[in-house]
């Protein structure tokens, strides 16, 4: 059950934007039922006095997972299980309790996941989607979203909302500054999942790409992450606040523009690309109001366009379209 896939999450925007263009086809028909595996009741109940017989037990009860746990989500090594075990149970007791009541009840996110892979079996029938849904509760630096072999991993210490105190720490704001933890949501649970299975299916080969393909390929990325998820806001899919997707909208023929006029489309060093592909809290060069991945809104449009000249076309043929081709066909030229 080795891991396939890691993302780590950026997720939190619950303000609704349209969607234009999506046809929402009819999977009900579709046989989907994730199993619920709760994997941190059952690591927080066991005995820290017994950490030998404890983990012979949980490895029992969950075989595959319990390693990939302890050894690539905590780090610990058979040597310094025990010791490791104990320190994190008791630095992670209060999240764990908190986690209890945020998430009593997981059954909207079991349906809604249940519902994007039925999605995902309808465009892509030949998929071996996952089959359970394994919560579990890791360090703050660690994964907050895995998928495995048969299974979506989900680190709940990554969707406590907000507002949950730990993200708010000195040390947490370093590694996810507040344009990232406002995304540290349960609603970004099934795009992180859906993010997960399109790495998957399409590994991301852009490296030292030329920045429009670097654009494109994300752009098709998220046309098929909308596919996937046909009624979630815009807002929680690209994760742009309502403020900034308004922004990019007004201003989308300055962007392209500006894209124009300082010859970046086919520039391919990775220093001079990165201010538009990586997240952040703005794209510096094009002002402090316009949010980063940028270049994922961009690319999004010009696969619109692609789209909308070629007619029906299917999610796969749409990936394996080569991006050069797709910007020189889609002849993008924003007013």
């Amino acid at each position: 059950m080795g891991l396939k896939r890691v993302f780590f999450l950026v997720a939190l925007s619950m303000l609704f934007a349209c969607k234009q263009g999506l046809k929402t086809p009819d999977v009900s028909k579709i046989k989907v039922n994730l199993q619920v595996i709760r994997f941190e009741q059952a690591f927080f109940s066991i005995d820290t006095n017994h950490i030998d017989e404890a983990l012979t037990k949980l490895n029992n009860d969950y075989p595959g997972f319990t390693k990939d746990y302890l050894f690539n989500i905590l780090g610990t090594t058979p040597d310094s299980a025990s010791k490791d075990i104990r320190l994190f149970h008791n630095t992670y007791r209060r999240l764990y309790d908190s986690s209890k009541q945020l998430f009593a009840n997981i059954k909207p996110i079991e349906q809604a996941l249940n519902k994007s892979l039925q999605y995902v079996k309808y465009y892509y029938p030949n998929y071996a989607i996952p089959t359970k849904l394994v919560t579990f509760i890791g360090p703050i630096n660690s994964y907050g979203n895995i998928i495995t072999t048969d299974a979506f991993g989900i680190g709940l210490q990554l969707y406590m909302g907000n507002n949950y105190s730990l993200y708010n720490t000195e040390m947490a704001q370093i590694l996810y500054p507040s344009y990232i933890s406002r995304r540290f949501d349960q609603a970004y649970i099934p795009i992180n999942c859906m993010k997960n299975i399109i790495d998957d299916m399409y590994p991301n080969k852009n490296l030292g790409k030329p920045l429009v393909e670097q654009m494109v390929e994300a752009g098709k990325r998220q046309y098929l992450l909308k596919l996937f998820l046909p009624n979630m806001p815009d807002t929680l899919t690209t994760g742009y606040t309502a403020k900034q997707l308004a922004i990019c909208n007004s201003n989308e023929s300055n962007i392209w523009h500006y894209f124009i006029q300082n010859n970046l489309l086919y520039e391919s060093n990775p220093d001079a690309t990165k201010d538009y592909m990586n997240d952040g809290p703005n794209t510096p060069a094009l002002g402090l109001d316009v949010p980063g991945l940028i270049g994922q809104y961009v690319g999004e449009k010009i696969v619109l366009k692609w789209l909308d000249k070629k007619g029906n076309v299917s999610p796969d043929i749409l990936m394996q379209t080569p991006a050069k081709q797709i910007f020189e066909e889609a002849k993008y030229r924003p007013n």
